[in-house]
């Protein structure tokens, strides 16, 4: 007999196979003996009393063979001679599940990187951390696996569409990654373990025939009678292919400034700007746990939060437990943070970003009252609204990707800081006034949200943690628009805009389901 079994079970528990089987045998009335096995189908933490639980939702064997979780069947063929072909501009988690899904179609994929491999990406993220040195086309958010790759891998979404989410799972446990992330709740890959995942990724797509090119930075699209045939390289490749993939992510502004010079439309869209709070992980531990010293097997303990200031959202954004600040700035001049956590998440530190939702009209009452022009029908107002709040955080903070920063509590009552904790942001911090930093807006909502964040969460409010400009880059401010229906350009045939840099996922698991999305809608069109 196999059977669904739901228990609440104490973190000691949680970790022996033993103890779960006896637990399951009482409740059951059954014989441990009589139980071969079982698979963990959902794992959760419940701390909101003063015993965290871990709940587990099982798939029981009793009295018959134990059979281990079956994984989705993968096929990729072979299609070095294949006819159709499409270019994917991007080898973000968008571009490279969009090319292992026409793989199994037997189209050949093209992938354009900008950026690098993982291995040499590395030694550009090294001259970032340890000389704040900027390679516009090699940081955090450019180079093989996009931003994704070094900047921790969550993969949970708000996504409802659970049977896709099971196959981006499952695809990337088929690559390396540990089956855990198949049912905790909240699965993370880590960033020590993303760039060996994404080169198994590239190799099965190079292996099975398609094309997989770095530094190939697109610079034109080559377009007649409002169809896209392909794309201008910036060494002066010229490539051709039947549909043509925009998966650039959220950073590239040279492609929504190329949209915008061939008058193709594009739009503004919100995004919301902040900064990173970093926290020693005890406080947050102690907070969520309700004890003194974190149990060995409970994880480090995340958070989030939201609230209201004045009719405006201000929330946590992509916390990461035991991590560290990261520079993630794609251009000198500009100062950008994000934040990262190992598999382990034993770093002494949680950060998170807290960002305020931005709007076209914030951004123009913002430049009035600054005597900045800017013209309300731009497309492009909201990315350079974004630029200056980057470059004033990197003017703040004195050059060399240092940061400016505050103490938490010092920032509510604005005060410069005599001093600042210690901070795992490599390139050092500087103590100043974030008030020149951020848009007033940004900054009184912060105040007053950080507060109330320690009205809700014991302990949150406290100068022991560090407030760090600017978190920036949570989503694209700019929208290419495509249709419901055949998910191509509203003017431009056969162009694909994909995943959050076109405005359409948030995070890891929904870029790549967008990217398969996207390529079943061209599918469509090959075989009309």
């Amino acid at each position: 007999m196999q059977k669904k079994i739901t228990l609440k079970v104490l973190p000691s528990e949680a970790a022996s196979d033993n103890s779960i089987e006896q637990i399951i045998a009482k409740a059951e009335a059954i014989s441990p003996k009589s139980i071969t096995g079982f698979v963990i189908q959902k794992k959760s933490i419940d701390a909101r009393s003063k015993q965290p639980w871990v709940n587990l939702t099982l798939h029981a064997f009793i009295n018959e063979p134990f059979q281990q979780r079956t994984l989705i069947p993968l096929q990729y063929k072979q299609v070095h001679k294949a006819t159709s072909k499409v270019i994917i501009v991007g080898a973000g988690p968008a571009g490279l599940f969009a090319a292992l899904r026409l793989l199994e179609a037997g189209v050949q994929p093209i992938i354009l990187e900008r950026g690098k491999d993982v291995r040499s990406r590395r030694r550009d993220l090294a001259a970032l951390n340890k000389e704040g040195i900027v390679n516009p086309e090699s940081n955090y958010c450019f180079g093989e696996g996009g931003a994704g790759t070094y900047s921790d891998g969550k993969l949970y979404t708000r996504s409802s569409k659970r049977g896709d989410i099971d196959r981006i799972l499952n695809i990337f446990v088929h690559f390396g990654a540990e089956e855990n992330i198949l049912f905790e709740a909240h699965p993370h890959i880590g960033t020590n373990k993303l760039p060996q995942i994404m080169t198994a990724m590239r190799e099965q797509i190079i292996g099975s025939g398609g094309v997989f090119l770095f530094e190939k930075k697109v610079t034109d699209f080559v377009i007649n009678n409002q169809q896209i045939k392909g794309v201008v390289t910036a060494d002066g490749d010229t490539m051709m292919a039947d549909a043509v993939i925009l998966a650039t992510g959220h950073s590239a502004r040279d492609i929504f400034e190329l949209l915008h010079k061939k008058s193709i439309a594009i739009e503004a869209k919100p995004f919301a700007l902040g900064v990173r709070i970093e926290h020693p992980q005890t406080i947050i531990d102690t907070a969520q746990y309700h004890c003194a010293v974190r149990d060995g097997l409970l994880p480090p303990a995340s958070y989030s939060l939201v609230q209201q200031v004045e009719g405006r959202g201000v929330f946590s954004f992509c916390m990461c437990p035991g991590g560290i600040i990261a520079p993630a700035a794609t251009a000198p001049g500009e100062l950008v943070v994000n934040g990262w956590s190992p598999s382990k998440r034993n770093n002494p530190h949680a950060n998170s970003g807290m960002v305020v939702q931005v709007s076209v009209e914030d951004a123009l009452k913002h430049n009035k009252k600054n005597n900045i022009k800017c013209d309300a029908n731009n497309p492009l107002l909201l990315m350079h609204f974004q630029q200056q709040v980057e470059k004033a955080a990197f003017v703040a903070g004195g050059g060399k990707m240092v940061a400016p920063a505050q103490r938490m509590a010092d920032f509510s009552k604005n005060i410069v800081s005599n001093s600042l904790p210690d901070c795992s942001y490599l390139p050092g911090v500087h103590s100043t006034s974030l008030q020149q930093v951020l848009p007033a807006f940004v900054f009184n909502s912060l105040q007053q949200a950080f507060i109330e964040f320690g009205k809700k969460m014991r302990g949150y409010y406290t100068n022991d943690a560090i407030v760090v400009a600017t978190e920036s880059r949570t989503s694209s401010p700019v929208r290419i628009p495509r249709n419901a229906d055949d998910l191509q350009h509203p003017q431009i045939k056969n162009l694909y805009p994909c995943a959050e840099g076109a405005g359409y996922a948030g995070g890891i698991v929904s870029a790549a389901m967008d990217g398969e999305r996207v390529v079943e809608a061209i599918l469509v069109q090959l075989k009309s």
